[in-house]
């Protein structure tokens, strides 16, 4: 695919076509695969009514868990238009959940710098993204809004990871640091309230073959992890009961598995 034409664009604009381009692929894995065993923890955080409450909440709930689910509702049910309630409800189930810890935090619309066909003015801006300070982004989330959405987030998430790669480079030379020839970024895309799951490993070749508009020699395998309804109704989410006790047990076993890819990148 050297010969397709390769232009400056930004995150956003970023489709299955882009992938291509830079010879990268996406290969679905199970549970078992993907994290090397299978999730069946529920975080400590996690209210025991929280599993089996349904939408609209219920009154007799701690005002926790009622706030959370007021968000779940406004989520399932987000149409063109409402999509900040898909993003308010990712940040405030990530932020239970633990992800952002001390000198941590969740950003929301970050626009990460991203240098590509030789132009340093585009960025790939996240929906939500977990930064510690000013010198290293660790996590990157991409919403598709609605499930009824045209648009496949995976692209954009992918290269939301490339320009994580090149900001988490720059800030170690900023810091007097090695760069790094490979980091390998997790990232989630949310398809409603259904989350997807992503290791994407980014190297140094990718980067330079992207901001040189060439095509890469080794190929890029990212991975994912799909946690589906067992109905496989695309219109369900976490709002069946059932469903919600399996992501969160991704969600526990997929914050670990963060913390072990950014331990070798972390400044």
């Amino acid at each position: 695919m050297a010969n397709i034409i390769r232009s400056a664009k930004s995150g956003c604009d970023w489709t299955s076509n882009d992938l291509i381009a830079y010879n990268i692929t996406i290969r679905r894995q199970s549970s078992d695969s993907f994290f090397g065993y299978t999730p069946n923890i529920i975080p400590d955080a996690i209210d025991p009514a929280f599993l089996t409450a349904t939408v609209p909440p219920d009154d007799n709930l701690s005002d926790g868990t009622y706030r959370l689910l007021q968000y779940l509702d406004l989520a399932t049910h987000a149409n063109s238009g409402q999509e900040s309630a898909i993003h308010d409800f990712a940040k405030e189930l990530l932020r239970l959940l633990g992800f952002e810890e001390r000198g941590t935090l969740l950003r929301s619309r970050y626009a990460i710098p991203f240098m590509i066909c030789g132009d340093d003015r585009r960025s790939a801006q996240a929906d939500l993204c977990l930064v510690q300070g000013n010198t290293t982004i660790l996590l990157v989330i991409q919403e598709d809004k609605t499930v009824i959405s045209t648009k496949n987030p995976e692209a954009q998430v992918i290269a939301e990871a490339i320009a994580t790669f090149q900001y988490n480079n720059t800030a170690r030379d900023r810091n007097g640091l090695d760069p790094l020839d490979s980091m390998i970024i997790p990232a989630i895309t949310m398809i409603g309230t259904r989350p997807v799951f992503y290791k994407i490993p980014v190297t140094q070749e990718l980067s330079d073959a992207i901001t040189t508009a060439q095509y890469p020699v080794s190929k890029t395998e990212a991975v994912k992890c799909v946690v589906a309804p067992h109905s496989r109704r695309l219109s369900e989410g976490m709002e069946v009961p059932e469903f919600r006790r399996e992501v969160l047990q991704h969600y526990e076993a997929f914050g670990k598995m963060s913390k072990e890819c950014w331990e070798s990148f972390i400044i």
